[in-house]
């Protein structure tokens, strides 16, 4: 994992708990055949790819509101 990604992408997504749950749900959809939606000349390992699609705000979380799911 590229040490300049990782820094920037805690920047979009400061909390590290959250990050790695972004990152490696992520590494598992891109693992699991999903094409990246990022474009890169060089050869990134799955979380490199994952950690730019953050970067480039490509890919987003949510948190999970229990108050919504009562409506």
């Amino acid at each position: 994992m590229r040490d300049d990604y990782l820094k920037a992408a805690r920047k979009k997504i400061p909390d590290p708990n959250i990050l790695v749950n972004v990152v490696s749900r992520r590494v598992k959809q891109l693992k699991s055949g999903f094409k990246p939606l990022v474009e890169s000349l060089e050869r990134l390992d799955p979380e490199d790819i994952a950690l730019r699609e953050i970067i480039d705000e490509k890919i987003t979380y949510q948190l999970f509101d229990p108050e919504e799911e009562k409506v």
